[in-house]
């Protein structure tokens, strides 16, 4: 087998399958979806403001859909692929801009679903620092990402997890390999320390969520 191509998000056929892929590489999507809707729930005001960030084809859009409607939220939307937004079927205005370059204004809630892997490193903790700064008090950001490994014979378990996940769904071995090495340089996990102001709420393998709330000030 040649070493595929890097994966990119700026590909028709990748739109156009993304939420059959996303559900065959990742078993446990939905539940992480539920649980983040659920968490993201508690912190959207009457009349607030919501972000989603790296929206793809509107995954948590649909899933907050009632929400937003009920207490009159606006969403805004946010991704960098025109191939994706092409395919955003969700509530609220989609926007074509990178994550790390967009105007944020003060907010309520932002969620970055498996999103901050795909941002450079050097630009995920000023991203964070700038959302933190507009994040209103009460309010939350929500991160489900990919982290690296906390080291020892864990890490090797852990990453075990994850593929035992992708056989279990049907994946074929050579499918799965394939998909990694399109990963090389392109998806690098998140170091954990950049949620130190956070609480986790989600594991499966190497993957993580958590809430980082704000408290003003």
């Amino acid at each position: 087998m040649q070493i595929p191509q890097n994966w990119t998000f700026k590909s028709d056929h990748i739109a156009d399958h993304f939420d059959e892929h996303v559900r065959e590489q990742l078993p446990w999507y939905d539940l992480a979806t539920f649980a983040t809707a659920q968490m993201a729930r508690h912190y959207v005001p009457q009349g607030g403001k919501v972000y989603d960030i790296g929206c793809a084809t509107g995954n948590m859009g649909r899933v907050l859909a009632g929400t937003l409607s009920d207490r009159e939220a606006t969403l805004t939307a946010i991704d960098d692929s025109a191939e994706m937004v092409a395919k955003y079927e969700a509530p609220g205005e989609i926007v074509i801009s990178k994550a790390e370059d967009f105007n944020y204004e003060p907010f309520d809630l932002a969620i970055c679903f498996l999103t901050l892997m795909f941002i450079p490193l050097e630009d995920r903790e000023a991203l964070l620092y700038e959302l933190g700064s507009k994040l209103r008090l009460g309010g939350a950001i929500i991160v489900v990402d990919k982290f690296e490994p906390e080291g020892g014979y864990l890490a090797t378990a852990q990453w075990r997890l994850t593929l035992a996940g992708k056989c279990q769904a049907g994946v074929d071995p050579a499918e799965i390999l394939e998909k990694e090495m399109s990963l090389v340089g392109v998806q690098r996990p998140t170091p954990a320390w950049m949620m130190r102001n956070g609480t986790e709420f989600f594991r499966f393998g190497g993957f993580r969520g958590y809430v980082i709330e704000g408290h003003g000030g």
